[in-house]
Parts: structure tokens; C-alpha cells; sequence
């Protein structure tokens, strides 16, 4: 796997082509490689976090620190190493990249694993499952769509499995992360296309190369499983810290056989010597606990609590919802970045970034949206981050970022009670994330993130006051509510269900809170960090409010 060509990539030209693991840089000044090209999402992100985790492993920076010293980040940020440098850095942990043959294999069991052969699709995690086969419900993701893999897609499957691994029934572990873990990355500010080599890089922790000695610690492959049959758990004291790059929770061996019949890749579309129709698993494999792992954020449930857990993917993806706890959050409140983020924007930003490209960097978010053991989707955000001008303005900055999005949460909440009592009677059972709520909830915040940034920018770079940023933002929340909920329930619809004075006492309703007026208004104001309304609350809006029967 490290002097093979195998990873699918694509030029900034367009020019798609497959090379080796050290050739990420090649032609970086005049055609550089600005993507890998595998088929899948989901391929895609593993396949990022398994290079950031060779170059964090292989040649990490030893320190970040701004200065020019060989060996430092911004050494190799400024002048990229050739393939060649990457090839001799790479050279030593040869041994721990081999996917077939007789010694340690790429993430797969030391032993030979007995048992039921599987079909080489269920390695996916989006394959339907055994229940989903059995009572015919394939819809979408049908049965037997992969039936062959060539050695390339199948490692690849099987590190996404590996990395990204929910439930799989009694005693298979789910990843180190936990099932559907979600994924951050900082993604440089750039002019034009950014090469692939400068956002592998700028999430590669600091670090040392580990001697031979440590290697069975980092790559678990090459040691006998920590298995976990007496409920025995693996922390971060048991192994390396780089170990979470390559964390193996799964016992799996694949079934490797001649392409006698010269079958093509169901993935790739190649050709290769070698496939991959089945694979076989046992269980009881790593029993993760207590890890942190570099490229994801952590929450915990309450600000006094020592467990920090992984945050997952939900259905929707990443928005400006979610800005505070992926990209400013501490460990002095209840969420925490991903560590390459806070090192990022903390240590590296101010290396790479001059004068106003300091407001111009973005955050990957990406991940599978899972429930338990099923995949619902794979979602991917990629959305800009705003800093302060002043790097000393940041507490005040995310102080404002909170009220903003807290004040959001309330208006999409109001809007969805809103919609929920113009459209059905007071006994009907409706909950508030039925589909339609739900799609009005995410079309509130699409809708409301182009103002968002506006405002958000004109306060970074201190064009104006908090004061008026927070009445600006309110404004756009009331216009937006306004207009969505005239979409979802117009008051001149026809239908025996549809009641065109509830509608309108909705409505009233909605405006009311959205000026201030009543609990829900005081809640939204408060959560703004605005004063409440200064004139007294009118009789006759007090009653408009009130829902007519």
C-alpha cells in the first residue's frame, strides 16, 4: 500500500489519475492534486483522515510555532517535501500497509478468522442489513450491488468500516469514536484551488516519528487483538496516542482470490489481478473507551461531568447552528472542537493567513447520520468560518455568536409551534420533527444563514456595534419566520382541514412572540441579549394572540 499506486486523485486541471500514497505532492506548483476521487462520500473522508493519519505518524511536525526551523509545520507548510521525502518517510511502516499475504495484514485480525463467509457489500455501512434483506426493503440502497471489489476499493472499504464502525450485533465493537462518528477539518484559506497536500497538513498534529518498537501499539494489526470478551476496555494508557488514527474495534479478514475471469471493480470500475468477494468476522474485537480522537469534536452532559463523548452526524449536516460548538467551544463549557480546529485557528491560521484571509477559512464537516446500526445518510458540509479582526474582540465575538444562534433556536421553535397550531386541532398528535416541521425547521435555517454571515461579518470586523447587529439579526428571524410560515399554512388554502380563522390567530401569535410580547417574546429577547419591548403590551395584541376556537 505505500509503493503501490492505488489512490484515485484529481488535478486542478481536471485530470483524474490513480498514484502512490507519497505522490500527493507532485506538480504541487504547476498542476497540483487538489482531491482523491474515490466513488463514495464516505470513502472520500476516511480517505482523508487515513493520510492525515500516515503523515501524523510517518513525519509529523515538531512543532508549530512559527518559526522556519527544518522539521517545523510551517517548514513544509512553505515548501511541500517531494514524493521522494515522503517515500523515505514512509518507508519504515511498510510492513504495517500490506493488505494480503501471509504476515500482519492492513487493518484485519492477526489470526485467521472462522465462520460464515460474508458478501463483500456488507462490508459497506450503508448496505442494507440482514432485517432490511429479509423483509424486502432494499428500496434504496439495493442487494447485490457490489458482488466484487479490486484490493484498492476494498481497503478502502474496509478502513472506512474500521474508522466510522456502528453496531453490528452482539460482541462486533463499534470505532473508536463510537458508530457515525462526525469528522471536522480546517480547510486553509486559499486563492484559487487549494492543493490537497495543504489541507492534509493543516490538520496533521505535532508530534514525534515512533520507533519500531512502538509500531504494535499504534497499528493493532500487528499484534494479537485486545479483545474484550470479559468486558475488558482499551484506553488511550494501553496503547500510543497515535494509535486513535488506526483504531481496529472489528476482528475482519478478507477473502482474497485470483480475477480468473478478469472482472471488474463494482466501485471503481478497474480491473485488478486480485478481488475481494467475501469477508469473514469474529467477534468480541477492541473494546474502545475514553478516547479523544484528533479530528473529531467531544461533548459532555453537563459542564461538571469528566466524560467528554464523540458528537455524531445528525440528518441535515452542519449550518451555522452549529458554528460555537465545532469551532470556539473550550472545556470550560459542555462542547469542545476537534483538536486539529482549536490548533488550527489557535497556532497555525496566523502563519498562513495575512490581514483580512484571516476571515476567510472553512470547516469540513462530515459523517454518517446513523440510528444504531443503520445508516439513515451520509451528510457533508462545508461552510465559511468568520474571525474576529482583533484577535483579543474573540470572547466578546463568541459571546455574540451564542446570542445570535440562541435567539435562532427560539424563532425556528416559535415558527414551528406556530405552523403546528394553524394546520391541526388542539387534540391532534403531531409531533414537532414530523417531516413537515422538520423540513420547515432546516428551510428556517438555510433560509436564515445568508444574513447570518452578513451580520456575523459586519461584527467581526467591528463596522458596528453588538447592539445593533442583535436588532439587525431579529429583524431577518421575523421576516424569515413570517414568510415561511405564510408558505407552509396560507390562509386562503382550501380543504375541509384547513381553518382559515385558527390560521390567522397563528399568525398573530407568531408576530406577538416575535416582538417581544409574552413568555415565548421574553424568551427570545432574552436569549438575543436584548432588552424587552419598551412600550406596554396593548390590549388588543394580547388578545389577538390568543388562539380562537
Amino acid at each position: 500500500m505505500l509503493s503501490d499506486a492505488w489512490v484515485p486523485v484529481r488535478r486542478a486541471s481536471g485530470r483524474a489519475l490513480t498514484v502512490r500514497l507519497c505522490d500527493i505532492t507532485d506538480a504541487i506548483t504547476t498542476d497540483p492534486i487538489v482531491a482523491l476521487d474515490w466513488p463514495r462520500p464516505d470513502f472520500r473522508l476516511a480517505g482523508l483522515e487515513f493520510l492525515i493519519g500516515l503523515l501524523a505518524t510517518a513525519c509529523p511536525p515538531a512543532d508549530d510555532d512559527g518559526t522556519d526551523e527544518p522539521g517545523g509545520w510551517l517548514d513544509w507548510w512553505k515548501v511541500a517535501p517531494s514524493p521522494d521525502v515522503l517515500a523515505e518517510a514512509f518507508a519504515p511502516f511498510a510492513h504495517a500497509f500490506v493488505l494480503d499475504g501471509d504476515g500482519p495484514r492492513f487493518m484485519q485480525d492477526l489470526e485467521d478468522v472462522a465462520g460464515d463467509a460474508n458478501r463483500i457489500e456488507t462490508l459497506l455501512i450503508d448496505a442494507p442489513g440482514g432485517q432490511t434483506l429479509k423483509k424486502n426493503a432494499d428500496h434504496f440502497v439495493k442487494r447485490n450491488a457490489v458482488a466484487t471489489m479490486g484490493r484498492a476499493a476494498a481497503a478502502m472499504a474496509l478502513f472506512t468500516l474500521q474508522s466510522f464502525a456502528p453496531a453490528g450485533g452482539a460482541g462486533n465493537r463499534v470505532g473508536l469514536r463510537g458508530g457515525g462518528p462526525l469528522t471536522t477539518l480546517a480547510v486553509p484559506p486559499r486563492n484559487g484551488s487549494l492543493p490537497l497536500w495543504h489541507l492534509l497538513w493543516a490538520n496533521v498534529p505535532v508530534g514525534e516519528v515512533p520507533t519500531p518498537e512502538q509500531l504494535p501499539r499504534i497499528f493493532p494489526w500487528l499484534a494479537p487483538t485486545r479483545t474484550s470478551e470479559a468486558g475488558r476496555s482499551t484506553t488511550p494508557t494501553d496503547t500510543h496516542d497515535r494509535h486513535a488514527f488506526w483504531g481496529m474495534a472489528r476482528r475482519i479478514r478478507l477473502e482474497f482470490a485470483d480475477n480468473v475471469d478478469s472482472a471488474s471493480c463494482d466501485l471503481s470500475g478497474a480491473t485488478d489481478s486480485v478481488v475481494v468477494r467475501a469477508w469473514r468476522q469474529r467477534p468480541y474485537g477492541t473494546n474502545y473507551a475514553a478516547w479523544e480522537h484528533p479530528l473529531s469534536p467531544y461533548y459532555r452532559q453537563k459542564p461538571t461531568d469528566a466524560q467528554w463523548l464523540p458528537v455524531h452526524a445528525q440528518p441535515g449536516g452542519v449550518g451555522y447552528r452549529h458554528w460555537v460548538g465545532l469551532i470556539f467551544a473550550d472545556a470550560a463549557t459542555t462542547r469542545r472542537a476537534a483538536r486539529c480546529i482549536s490548533r488550527f485557528r489557535e497556532r497555525r491560521l496566523w502563519q498562513v493567513a495575512k490581514g483580512g484571509d484571516r476571515l476567510r477559512w472553512r470547516l469540513l464537516a462530515a459523517g454518517y447520520d446513523m440510528d444504531n446500526m443503520k445508516a439513515r445518510g451520509f451528510v457533508e458540509s462545508e461552510m465559511p468560518v468568520i474571525e474576529p479582526g482583533d484577535p483579543q474582540r474573540t470572547e466578546a465575538f463568541v459571546q455574540l455568536l451564542r446570542q445570535l444562534i440562541a435567539g435562532a433556536n427560539d424563532a425556528a421553535a416559535l415558527l414551528g409551534r406556530a405552523v403546528r397550531r394553524a394546520l391541526f386541532s388542539d387534540g391532534a398528535k403531531v409531533a414537532l420533527d414530523a417531516g413537515l416541521l422538520t423540513t420547515l425547521r432546516e428551510r428556517f435555517w438555510a433560509t436564515t444563514e445568508p444574513a447570518f454571515l452578513e451580520r456575523v461579518q459586519a461584527a467581526a470586523g467591528g463596522a458596528i456595534e453588538a447592539e445593533a447587529v442583535r436588532r439587525q439579526w431579529l429583524r431577518d428571524l421575523a421576516g424569515a419566520a413570517a414568510a415561511l410560515f405564510a408558505e407552509a399554512a396560507p390562509i386562503d388554502a382550501t380543504g375541509a382541514d384547513r381553518r382559515p380563522d385558527r390560521i390567522a390567530a397563528a399568525a398573530k401569535g407568531l408576530r406577538f412572540a416575535l416582538n417581544g410580547y409574552g413568555k415565548d417574546g421574553e424568551s427570545l429577547f432574552r436569549a438575543l441579549g436584548l432588552p424587552p419591548p419598551a412600550v406596554a403590551k396593548p390590549k388588543s395584541v394580547a388578545k389577538a394572540g390568543k388562539r380562537r376556537t
